[in-house]
């Protein structure tokens, strides 16, 4: 249908435009079934949704989530401190879910803590489909491309299962959250759960971010480059749906068509086509 990439000048601004794109979903269908990502990147969309949420009356009542992974082995302990908890479902439950008045009935978060992976991956597409489908998935980018925990040499057509993590990605989430934490880089877990490149394609609605120098090259390759399940974010070129990437200026710095994207942002705006 579309792409819309959007550049702003800051990680901050970055996050107040996309929190604006979820805003508008959930304001116009207020039972829309939402793709959540975990990570550093989306905090600052979570926390523009909770003062949408406290200062606007932006309601969740009614909106279900489904997250898009979780690792393997590990789950919430609202026991300990968050810090040392580093399940995806506690990130959710602090960034998020108890600032909100979203229903814990209607949140759905891989089980990291499941005896039958294979058999709960198939339920978690069940339940996907049993929503309705996916109105809108956030998304952010790995380091190396990927979507989720869909690592290079990923299927395009897979679906949610049990993925193995490379090294990069250990190493990128050690330095980021468990390093932290106190945790050594070998007690991490090395198995997740995450939903496939083609669970995610189904989302009628993508809305991707990325901020940071870091990021540039692989967000050139991902919308630029050719699609390749070596930069398994590089099927959104694929997608049938509505596209918005949201980039801070350093994101956007290798972006060959730059200037195009800029240029048709101001015209689609000058329109009233976009937020």
């Amino acid at each position: 249908m579309y792409m819309d990439i959007i550049i702003r000048e800051s990680y901050d601004e970055m996050s107040v435009y996309a929190a604006a794109v979820i805003a508008n979903f959930v304001k116009s269908k207020p039972n829309c079934v939402l793709g959540l990502a975990t990570g550093s990147t989306p905090i600052g969309t979570y926390k523009e949704l909770i003062r949408m949420h406290k200062e606007e009356g932006l309601d969740f009542s009614q909106v279900k989530t489904f997250n898009l992974d979780e690792y393997l082995g590990i789950g919430i302990d609202l026991s300990t401190p968050y810090e040392k908890d580093q399940s995806y479902a506690r990130f959710m439950y602090e960034e998020l879910f108890k600032h909100i008045n979203i229903k814990e009935e209607n949140i759905h978060i891989p089980d990291g803590k499941t005896k039958e992976p294979e058999k709960f991956c198939k339920w978690y597409e069940d339940e996907i489909k049993k929503a309705g489908g996916i109105d809108l998935q956030l998304l952010g980018i790995g380091g190396d491309g990927h979507w989720a925990f869909n690592e290079p040499g990923s299927s395009l057509g897979s679906r949610t299962r049990v993925q193995a993590l490379t090294k990069q990605t250990l190493d990128d989430n050690y330095e980021s959250f468990y390093k932290k934490a106190g945790i050594k880089r070998e007690d991490m877990p090395h198995f997740a759960i995450t939903m496939g490149i083609g669970t995610i394609l189904e989302a009628r609605n993508i809305l991707m971010i990325a901020n940071g120098k870091k990021k540039a090259g692989v967000v050139a390759k991902c919308l630029e480059g050719p699609v390749t399940s070596q930069i398994t974010a590089s099927a959104i070129q694929l997608h049938s749906g509505g596209i918005t990437v949201v980039l801070d200026k350093d994101a956007a710095s290798e972006l060959k068509n730059l200037d195009h994207y800029i240029h048709v942002e101001k015209m689609k705006r000058s329109m009233g086509m976009l937020i």
